[in-house]
């Protein structure tokens, strides 16, 4: 029976990756194998933040995930999504600045940033790496996730095996649009609806833009919750630390900033996805140059592969490990 290991470190890490890698064979071939269940407090950018690390062979290939959001953690369901892959993987998942118990420890000191949740995504692969004595790892990203996926993607691909880009962002503000319009379309029989989406400007303006387009999103998908008080609450504290970096989303624009890379990436894709754009993914892939790519749509799913499909999403993963790419 697996052994709850209770550990809490404080590390502070400095930048070791370019170190990493040196005489890697020789130690590979000394590695002792671990079974680690543990959550791990480590000094990150300068706070505190948790990460959570789960396998029956540290020898395993590593596969961190990174939550959408922002502000969202992946670590207390992860069970429900790695059932299969773990018998492949040692399974990392990470709360970020500002997000699940990193938050329940400290908050951000600064407004957070894409390149600041960047250079935090650099030190916990770095950490990851050196810990597991390990000379690159598997990254995936979910929704938001892809963000900080893209960063490591562009400026540390030598630290990756391959990328699962999972409904990832691709062209936001040109995926907002078309939201918006297939909100108006489909709830044109709406009178709140139709005056609230009249109201929305692209680019957004302020936060309203984007509380009334996730309103009427989440309504459509069934969340009756969405027109509740509760709701604008919610978003009204979601938007105190986030509406700034939602901003810089906005403006991310891969066909025009990341037209190669030099890692493997796969996508994954939900045919019913209307948060991030399937149309603008697929017409990303297409044009992508990539020392190997594909792409995987997912019949039932919408912008939660993973919950939507979770079978499918970790059996199309071990797929792509076992063919080596």
């Amino acid at each position: 029976m697996k052994r709850k290991l209770s550990i809490v470190l404080f590390v502070i890490l400095f930048p070791i990756c370019n170190s990493i890698g040196q005489n890697k064979t020789e130690t590979n071939s000394q590695n002792v194998s671990r079974k680690i269940d543990s959550q791990l407090t480590l000094e990150i950018g300068g706070i505190k933040q948790v990460i959570e690390i789960k396998t029956d062979d540290s020898n395993k290939p590593i596969l961190l995930f990174l939550a959408g959001g922002p502000g969202g953690s992946m670590m207390n369901n992860a069970r429900s999504f790695t059932s299969i892959l773990k018998n492949n993987f040692t399974i990392v998942q990470w709360d970020q600045r500002d997000a699940g118990k990193t938050l329940k420890l400290n908050q951000s000191p600064v407004q957070p940033t894409v390149e600041l949740m960047g250079a935090d995504t650099y030190e916990v692969v770095c950490f990851l790496i050196k810990e597991l004595n390990q000379e690159k790892i598997y990254l995936l990203g979910s929704s938001w996730g892809n963000v900080l996926g893209f960063y490591m993607v562009k400026n540390h691909p030598e630290l990756l095996h391959a990328y699962f880009a999972v409904n990832p962002v691709i062209s936001q503000l040109a995926s907002e649009q078309e939201l918006l319009q297939i909100l108006k379309t489909t709830l044109k029989d709406n009178p709140d609806a139709s005056q609230e989406l009249a109201k929305i400007n692209i680019p957004f303006t302020n936060d309203k833009d984007l509380f009334y387009l996730r309103k009427w999103l989440f309504y459509k998908e069934g969340q009756k919750m969405a027109l509740s008080n509760n709701f604008k609450t919610i978003f009204s504290q979601w938007s105190k630390t986030w509406w700034p970096v939602w901003q810089e989303v906005m403006n991310i624009d891969l066909p025009k900033t990341l037209k190669k890379v030099d890692c493997p990436v796969y996508f994954f894709v939900g045919k019913n996805d209307i948060q991030t754009s399937t149309k603008i993914t697929e017409a990303y892939f297409k044009e992508l140059e990539a020392p190997k790519k594909d792409l995987f749509l997912f019949e039932n799913s919408g912008h939660q592969i993973h919950q939507d499909e979770p079978e499918k999403f970790q059996k199309t993963i071990i797929k792509i490990l076992e063919s080596k790419f």
